[in-house]
């Protein structure tokens, strides 16, 4: 299978990297110039990985092509682009529907969207697909899990979901500052809180049979600190917080996808 690579930004990166390092049965990777600190790092990696001045010669010499540049940015890029009979094309672009990609790319090749996560690059990520595609789900399925979806507005939710990265340091980040405003020496602070948050993860993919609710009770000694955070947490409209952001994410991305 020979990719080709139109945009090198993180997720590119996190892919190829996770490519590299497994035993997907790729013979070429080709990638442009666009960020050429990203396109030079990558090319470093493997004889397999090829750097091309033109989108066009990536097109025509792939069997696979991913689409990872901005919304913003993603009209300009591939109109001018000849995608002809194409495998299959992989859309990486979070907001903007198939409808509007294959007037801009090719009318009957496959195409698909996928949302991975950065942690791909060590096999430990999970990967939403939609519609259901056994050639991407078993090139995703080398960098870690996978999940098929059936509907748009399924993989939109999922999409919304994806978003809570940034959420996710900001808080641990509050919880290390915190530690530190008590005499916490910054790296403790956040050694501790990576180390347990770790933990709290490997529970949550091992424990499968459990839901979450059911974790939170394990962890949660009645009447104990933790369920005295938890209180607070939703008392203080941590959980309302959490549910008005998706609600405002999907919005947004329903706009932009009209646009």
């Amino acid at each position: 299978m020979k990719l080709g690579f139109i945009g090198t930004g993180v997720i590119t990166e996190a892919i190829i990297t996770g490519l590299v390092k497994s035993d997907y049965p790729v013979s070429d990777i080709f990638i442009s110039l666009r960020n050429c600190k990203v396109s030079k790092r990558l090319a470093m990696m493997s004889s397999k990985i090829h750097v091309l001045d033109a989108n066009q010669a990536i097109v025509d010499q792939s069997d696979m092509i991913f689409l990872a540049v901005l919304p913003q940015q993603a009209k300009e890029v591939l109109t001018p682009l000849t995608f002809g009979d194409l495998a299959q094309i992989v859309s990486l672009i979070a907001t903007i529907p198939i409808g509007k990609l294959r007037e801009w790319t090719s009318p009957t090749a496959p195409l698909t969207r996928a949302v991975p996560l950065p942690i791909v690059a060590n096999h430990n990520g999970i990967t939403t697909v939609f519609p259901p595609s056994q050639t991407v789900q078993e090139l995703f399925g080398h960098l870690g899990n996978v999940v098929p979806i059936e509907t748009i507005e399924t993989f939109d939710a999922f999409v919304v979901a994806s978003a809570t990265m940034g959420l996710y340091f900001d808080t641990l980040e509050t919880m290390a500052q915190w530690l530190c405003t008590k005499g916490a020496d910054y790296k403790d602070a956040r050694t501790y809180l990576s180390a347990l948050n770790n933990g709290l993860a490997q529970t949550a993919t091992t424990q499968t049979e459990l839901g979450f609710a059911q974790l939170r009770q394990g962890h949660s000694t009645p009447n104990g600190l933790n369920q005295h955070v938890v209180e607070q947490f939703r008392a203080n409209g941590g959980h309302d917080a959490v549910l008005a952001a998706f609600e405002s994410v999907k919005n947004h991305m329903q706009k932009l996808s009209e646009t």
